[in-house]
This record gives structure tokens, sequence and C-alpha cells, in this order.
């Protein structure tokens, strides 16, 4: 494979694709430990999307709107109706690691409200609920009862309302697609009219759907048709309240900063999937809102961990969003646990794994900011590039089978490997002409 970069083009910013979701703490016997934030430092790792935050409803002390307002009979103007205790030293921890939150306004999923749910149902007062939100933000940015002034720029209403077409499926919300939008339309016009352009304002986390891929002819999209066993419902569900949401809005008028949604899919649907967002926003008058994938991972698994091929996999997505409109990837998740999708650390060593320095990669990218073009990519491998000046970068990562490489590294480069063992280490390759082993990702720079 023949890879060309134009460090003499110049392709836009590169941008915080490097984004995660749940910052990693531990919760110790006598306190809570926030230093493993600092790997998110060296990392250069920009956000942390606020959601699932400490594990089911919230840890009952972290982030949920039922967390922070405890009593929805309270009044919402009195600051001891709030507790803010345990989000305050969360936010704090994050502040003082030199990490931007995403703060979800919402509740954390429930996996098991199929058997019964407690938090996910639409507020009873969706004008109340909307100015507890406000007093939410004040604390945070204005210093209302004894707060902040973190300047917090992202604030999401809700997540995945999506999530299912029936209220036995839906671990988020038990109410109608038409329901939401009203929330979201009330919630986004009181927090516009209180904060203006000082914060941000959008939604909705959108789940994943591959109905584009299942029915392309329904949604306009020019794709071969897949048969999906088990998913067909749902992603019909999922993408027609894509589309119900911007009819709504558009004709409401309400006010919408950012649009956010999920994928769980591979590099290659998860492309496709951008395209169906951007292409279903231009056609309802919002193709210049910014978007963000803000959950995602493409290689979930215990099996997977910290393995060579989900730090490939990460970096593939990591440099094929780079060249879509979206702005913003948060990968789910940056927990320091055990489970299927806390995919950047180990937690029985306490330390990072391969995955993660994929986004350490990454941040050689972006800290030279300026994008350059790459030419002569072919499915399964994924590059991007950058330079400041002389200080040049180019991020591979393949995901498919063994190939020759040949590029125009520039001139002094240095090839650093990252799979399963070798941790962004540097070798004695030759930048412009090397085999890259497949599920391989390496860096090369020339300072």
């Amino acid at each position: 494979m023949q890879l060309h970069v134009d460090f003499e083009r110049p392709a836009g910013r590169i941008k915080p694709m490097h984004a995660v979701g749940q910052p990693p703490f531990n919760g110790g016997f006598l306190s809570f430990d926030f230093t493993p934030m600092k790997w998110l430092r060296e990392a250069g790792i920009p956000y942390a999307r606020l959601h699932d935050v400490g594990g089911a409803f919230g840890s009952n002390r972290f982030v949920d709107i039922p967390n922070l307002f405890r009593d929805f009979n309270a009044d919402e103007n009195d600051p001891a109706a709030y507790d803010f205790t345990f989000t305050d030293v969360l936010l704090a921890a994050m502040a003082s690691y030199d990490v931007k939150p995403i703060f979800r306004l919402g509740v954390t999923i429930e996996n098991q409200a199929n058997i019964k749910p407690y938090r996910i149902f639409p507020p009873a007062d969706y004008g109340k609920w909307a100015r507890i939100c406000e007093h939410v933000i004040r604390h945070y940015n204005e210093g209302w009862a004894n707060g902040f002034h973190y300047g917090i720029t992202y604030w999401e209403i809700w997540n995945e309302p999506d999530n299912g077409p029936t209220v036995a499926r839906n671990q988020m919300w038990t109410g109608t697609a038409e329901q939401y939008y009203e929330l979201y339309d009330v919630t986004a016009k009181h927090l516009k009219k209180c904060f203006g352009n000082a914060i941000k304002v959008g939604g909705y986390a959108a789940c994943s759907s591959l109905a584009m891929f299942e029915d392309p002819a329904r949604y306009g999209m020019d794709l071969p048709r897949r048969d999906l066993p088990n998913r067909y419902e749902k992603d019909i569900y999922r993408s027609d309240f894509l589309i119900g949401f911007f009819d709504y809005i558009r004709e409401h008028q309400s006010p919408i900063d950012f649009f956010s949604w999920h994928s769980y899919g591979t590099v290659e649907e998860t492309m496709v999937m951008a395209d169906f967002i951007d292409k279903v926003m231009t056609e309802h008058g919002y193709g210049q809102v910014e978007t963000q994938c803000n959950e995602w991972n493409n290689a979930p698994g215990l099996s997977l961990v910290g393995s060579s091929r989900a730090a490939a996999a990460a970096a593939a997505m990591m440099c094929a969003m780079q060249g879509k409109k979206t702005y913003m990837l948060c990968y789910y998740d940056a927990r320091l646990g055990y489970g299927d999708y806390a995919g950047l650390f180990d937690c029985m060593k306490q330390r990072p794994n391969a995955t993660y320095y994929a986004f350490a990669a990454f941040d050689q990218l972006y800290r030279l900011g300026n994008a350059v073009v790459c030419r002569g990519q072919e499915k399964g491998v994924y590059a991007a590039a950058a330079r400041d000046g002389g200080k040049k970068a180019v991020l591979i990562a393949n995901t498919g089978a063994k190939t020759e490489m040949t590029l125009n590294a520039p001139a002094g480069s240095t090839v650093y490997l990252l799979d399963k063992t070798h941790f962004l280490t540097p070798t004695d390759l030759d930048p412009c002409r090397f085999t890259l082993q497949s599920n391989r990702t390496v860096l090369i720079r020339n300072y």
C-alpha cells in the first residue's frame, strides 16, 4: 500500500477525536482516589463526558439530576434543596487534571428497566426540570450555592431517549418520542434564555442505528441492503425518532448548539452513520450545527480489552472520523473498572493498556493542530497526519491483513509501534518502507 501525505496541503484542524466518557477514579474504602485522572492529562485527553458516572443510578451521588435535586417537590430556587457534594468533588478533580466535562443533564441508564424503572420517566413538570438544570449550571459556572466558575461549555439534555420502541425495551426513557421532543424544547429554550452563548445546549445522545443499511431506500441512502436479525424494529424506530426530532425543533424553533449521537458499529458503519446524520440535519436546515459521536466503542468485550486489535480499532476510528464533519468523539469509556466497555485501563494492575496509548498517539496530532491531506488509504488501513511548522506526524492503524507500507515520511522520522506489548515503542523501521502487521498501529514523527 502506498500512502502519500501532502504536508503542504492543509485539511483544517485536528479535532478532539480522543475525548472519552467517564473519567477514571477509584472508590476507596475510606475515600475516593482521583489520581488516575493523571493518565487523561498525560494523554492530552481534552474532554470526559459525564454519563453513567459511578455505576447504576450514578452511584446515587454523582451528576444525575435526581442525585443533585433529590426531592422534586422541593423549591428549585432554594440552595438547600440541592446536593452537589460528590459531583463537586468529581469536577474539582477533573479541573485539577485539565479535563473538561461534557455535562449530561438527565439520568444514568437503567439496564434492568424491563423489571422496574426508577428514574427514567419524563419529568412531572418540564418547566421545573428546566429550572433545576438552570441552577445546576449556575452552581458550576456562576458560583451559585457556594459553587464554582468552571465555564463548562457543553450541556446535554438527557441521553438516548430513543433507546427502544416500547417502554419494556427502553432503558433510558419511558415516555413517547413527542414527550422527549417537548422536554428538549422547554429545557433548551429556558437555558439559552438564561445563559445565551455562554454555554452550548444540545442533545439528545441518539442511539446507534443501522437502519440506513437495513432499509436504505426509506432513508434515501445509496447503500447495499443488509439484513440484521433482531435489529430492524429498534433501528427503524431510532432513525425515525431522529427525523422526528429535527421536524419538531424546526417547527418549534428550538435552539440547538450541538447534536450528539452514538455508535457501537465498525469504523465503516460509523462513517455511514455520520453521513446519514449529516444528511438529515442538512435537509432540515441544521447542516452547520456541531455534531459529536459522544459514545462509541468498536471493540468491546473482556477478551479484547487492552489487545492489539482493540488499540488498532480505536486508532482507526479516530483517524477515519477526523475526515468526517463530526467535531468530537468520546470513547465509552475511560472508567477504571472491570467490564466489556472499560477499554483503556488494566483495572487489576491499575495502569493504562494498549488502547489507552492509541489516544496518546492521536494526541500527538492534536498538539500539532493542523491536519494535512493523506491519499492512498485502503479499507482496513486508516491514517491521519498533522504538522506544526517543521514538526510533522502521521498515525496509521491497520485493522486488516498484513500490508507492505510505503510513504513519504518526513526526513528524520522515527516509527513508534503500538500493540499489546509495545506502547508507542521506538523502532528501527525505515519510516518510508516497512511491513505493518495486522492489528498494529504506528506513529511516525520527526520530532
